[in-house]
């Protein structure tokens, strides 16, 4: 019930009720990616095209579709990574996605948010104060 629910109010937890459906009634199962991310096609869009869908593993965030997966939903490609025999390079790093945004994202050395201070201010700065 509680799944239920959840497909029923939101909708990045997942899929909601409609894709659910549309999934059932003209989802064709393409492949998986390495997150648990699943892929679909089905159906034509407004272009003649055929649609193109993920259901994401957990919450739903573009970020954490690969490139592989990203040229063929956005029709760059035909051929899905899942039937291609791709092999990385051995200076291509594994894909991550954006932490933006979150607890894990990039914080500079002298951010607010990182745990040490900021470094001293040595005077060299006058603040503007209006009617000066």
């Amino acid at each position: 019930m509680k799944d239920f629910l959840i497909q029923f109010f939101t909708w990045w937890n997942g899929q909601t009720l409609g894709t659910r459906f549309h999934t059932w009634r003209k989802g064709e199962h393409v492949g998986e990616d390495e997150f648990g991310n699943v892929y679909y096609q089905g159906g034509k869009d407004a272009e003649g095209r055929t649609r193109r869908w993920v259901i994401y593993n957990g919450y739903a965030e573009a970020t954490s579709i690969p490139p592989g997966w990203h040229g063929w939903m956005h029709h760059r490609t035909d051929t899905p990574p899942s039937k291609e025999d791709y092999k990385p390079r051995e200076w291509q790093k594994p894909h991550k996605p954006n932490k933006t945004g979150t607890s894990g994202a990039y914080r500079p050395h002298g951010s607010m948010y990182t745990p040490e201070s900021r470094p001293v201010v040595t005077g060299d700065y006058d603040a503007w104060t209006p009617g000066e």
